[in-house]
Parts: structure tokens; sequence; C-alpha cells
């Protein structure tokens, strides 16, 4: 496995794949730690995690940079991305043991309650486009609720794997109850099937969501997926336009597109839609290539050679098939994996980038008469991950909300996680949730006690 440097195309290092044998030992020495780690109690588990907290923020430039090497994102982004990792850290380290208190119920007997247990090792089978933050984001709940932790990587970011897995050694928690596997993916179905592992978590795409489903099904294990996203931004003829814009164009061109809840898909009234388009366009355009590390780079390349083709290609199909470009919509020549920002209208249901997730920097514009057309635009699509809808009506904007289908909706602001809001899909988007109290449930056991 390699980790190449998605600006200058060079090898950071080499990885050697573990053996079916090495895997099976670090399953086995997991959950032999598990069995003695479920015993600790809330305090301890709080001070480690506190403890790791604290090391995110001592290390911060040096993971950021490892995040930037590996995947190609900004070095600023790379940086806030370490912060909220430590965020997510601190909010379990003092939530957990609240949202994992027994719960008192009503019944025939003298006393029934809910009690939560831990369910063991839990496999998590993780993307590079925030290589730390989905990682740790499955961790901290899943460590503070008294889980071990199992953790395949995407290739490209090894590095990125086995310092977390330092950071929870150095933060004092037992060696081996978090670990990296160093595995490709032909091999995940092995770790799944093994009888210690107790559940799967993925955070990827369609495909990658559905093969892992399949095998949690198979061999009937817990599973919670958060798959792709087509995130409809919605804009109301009332809204704030210049707010609007520069937030649309924000969401679109985090990670240079590359994330799963970024803006995707322009809904905005026809009355307003020029003036919409010239302001995107505008800021849009402002974006320049450069070297992610540096702090004057406004556009980063994306993760892989691939990806870009990936990218060319669903844009020139649509433009086959009648899209116009208003801006942007091809690559940028020279060393590097980088694509302009490009903003597509006149697309219609049945092109690639109205129908697909498009995991790159191009917006798609599209014009409605009304808002019962805006709602009926963003729930025509398969999935459901996040959504934004943008109105000065905030009665009229909770109304809305509630006839969107996806897993969340902010109105005026940013579609973001945050580890205080419960995160996940519906739809193609996948299924359970992460962060929150309902986050930290979804991997345990939740018994019914009765006494009498």
């Amino acid at each position: 496995m390699k980790s190449v440097n998605p600006a200058t195309g060079e090898v950071i290092q080499e990885y050697s794949e573990m053996s079916e044998v090495q895997v099976k030992d670090v399953i086995e020495l997991n959950l032999e730690v598990w069995k003695e780690y479920r015993e600790t109690r809330f305090t301890q588990r709080s001070q480690w995690m506190q403890n790791a907290a604290a090391l995110l923020r001592t290390r911060k430039e040096e993971y950021a940079r490892l995040i930037t090497a590996e995947m190609g994102k900004r070095i600023a982004e790379s940086r806030s991305e370490v912060e909220k990792c430590a965020w997510v850290c601190e909010y379990y380290a003092e939530h957990a043991e609240s949202m994992l208190a027994d719960e008192l119920m009503e019944s025939d007997a003298s006393k029934s309650m809910a009690v939560f247990n831990p369910l063991g090792p839990v496999l998590a089978v993780m993307p590079w486009n925030f290589p730390f933050w989905q990682v740790f984001r499955f961790a901290a709940p899943a460590l503070m609720a008294g889980n071990a932790g199992l953790l395949k990587h995407a290739s490209n970011v090894q590095g990125c794997a086995l310092a977390i897995e330092q950071v929870f050694s150095d933060a004092g928690f037992p060696e081996n109850i978090f670990r990296s596997l160093i595995i490709s993916s032909s091999k995940v179905e092995a770790v799944i099937a093994h009888p210690a592992v107790r559940a799967v978590t993925l955070t990827g795409s369609e495909y990658a969501g559905s093969q892992v489903a399949s095998l949690a099904g198979k061999y009937l294990k817990k599973s919670v997926l958060e798959l792709g996203g087509s995130d409809p931004f919605i804009v109301l003829a009332d809204a704030d336009l210049e707010e609007a814009a520069k937030v649309a164009v924000a969401s679109r061109m985090i990670t240079s597109g590359q994330t799963c809840i970024a803006a995707k898909r322009f809904i905005v009234e026809e009355n307003v839609a020029a003036p919409f388009l010239e302001k995107v366009k505008t800021l849009m355009e402002a974006y320049q290539p450069g070297d992610p590390g540096s702090e004057e780079t406004s556009l980063a390349p994306l993760a892989r050679r691939d990806l870009v083709d990936d990218i060319e290609q669903q844009v020139n199909k649509s433009v086959e098939q009648g899209a116009e470009i208003i801006s942007g919509g091809s690559r940028i020549p020279g060393i590097g994996n980088y694509y302009s920002p490009t903003i597509l209208t006149n697309v219609k249901k049945g092109m690639p980038v109205y129908m697909e997730e498009t995991f790159g920097p191009v917006a798609v514009v599209l014009p409605v008469k009304d808002e019962q057309e805006a709602i009926e635009v963003a729930n025509d699509s398969l999935y459901g991950l996040g959504a934004s809808l943008w109105t000065s009506d905030l009665e009229k904007g909770e109304e809305l909300a509630r006839k969107i289908e996806a897993g969340a909706i902010f109105i005026n602001g940013l579609v973001k996680s945050d580890p205080r809001l419960p995160f996940g899909g519906i739809k193609n988007s996948g299924y359970g949730r992460e962060l929150s109290g309902y986050g930290i449930k979804e991997f345990v056991n939740i018994k019914t006690v009765w006494i009498k």
C-alpha cells in the first residue's frame, strides 16, 4: 500500500499488508484486552479520552501536515479537522456516563430498567476524505461505551491510521484496545466474519456500503452506514442572497468538494436565480490552485488521480446531454490532481451530475418556480444525507424542513457534523446514527432488566 502526495505525485511511504495470521492475532488480542477494559469505570475512560484530546492539540501541526500530505486538503482545513477530533473526545469524555445511565421504565415488575452494555470489538471501515475526523467520531463514543476498536482505513492514508492508533496508546488506553488493520478491501470479509467482531460501521461510497452491509447481514453483525450524498441547497426568493451564496460556495468547496455533506445541488427560486448564480460564479472563480501546505492556497487537489477522471467524466457526459458550463469544467493541467471549480446549468434529470454524487468542486444550479417545486427537486434523489434551506421566514423554513427527505436540515446555515447532534442519512445515504446520545447507543446492548 502506498501513500502518494496528491499535489506532487510523490510516494510518501509504502506499507506492507498484514497477513491473515497477523490480522487474526490482532483481533484476538483486541478481544482479550476488551474483556478487562469493559469493566473499567467511566471516570477512568474519561481521563484517557481527555488525554487523547490534549495529545491531539499538542500534536495538531504534526497531524495536520500528515493529513495534507496524504490526502491533499488545505493545511488550514487539516488543522480544523484535528481540532474537531479533540472536541469529540472531550464531548464524550464529559457526557458518555450520563448518556448510558440506567433508564427506569414502567412495567409489571417491582423494578424494571434498560441498561447499556458494550458489545465488544467493533470494526470501522473508514474513508480518506477526513482521515482523522471520521475515525474519531466513531472511536470516541465506542471506546467511552466500553467497546474495543478495529480500524480498516483507506489504503492511501495508512500514516493517519497508525498515528491515530498511537494517540490512543499514548493517552493511556490499554495496549491493543484500538488497533489499525493494514489490509485491503478483499480481507474485510474475514474480519467481519471473525466471532470476536460484534459490529461494523462504515463511512464511504454507496458501493462500499452495500458490500459491507451484505457481509454484516451474512454474519449477523450490527452495522451502521454513512454513505454518499447529493445534498440540496435550497434558496427561496426571500433569502439573504449574499450570505446564501457565500455559504453555498464554502460548502461546495470544503476539501475541494470531496465531502458527503457538501452542497451539490443549488435549487433556487427562478426570480432570484440569476443574481444568485452571478454571486456564486464570482466566488468560485476566485479559487486558485496551489500547494495545499501553503497558507495562501485556496484550491487543493483531489485525493487521487482516478477521482479527477471520475468528476471529469460526470461533467463531460452531462454536457453531452445538454448541460451548460458557466464556469470551469476541466481538469487543471500540470502536476497534481487538480480540477477547476465548475458551475453547470440547464441540468436535467437523468444527467450524471443530477443523478449521481459529484465528489469534487462541481456545483449544479437548478432554477425552480416556487418552494413546492424546490422541495420536489430536493427529494428527487436516491440520497438523503444533509440539506440546507435559506429563507427569511423561519416559521416557513421549519415547516418546509419537515418535508425534506434527509438526515439533517440546516436552515440558513452550513450543513456540518457536530458531536452534540445526531448525524447520518436515509435512502442510499445509509442508516443508523453517529454522534450525540443516539450515536453512542448504536453499539451497545440495550438490555432489559426486570426485577420482582
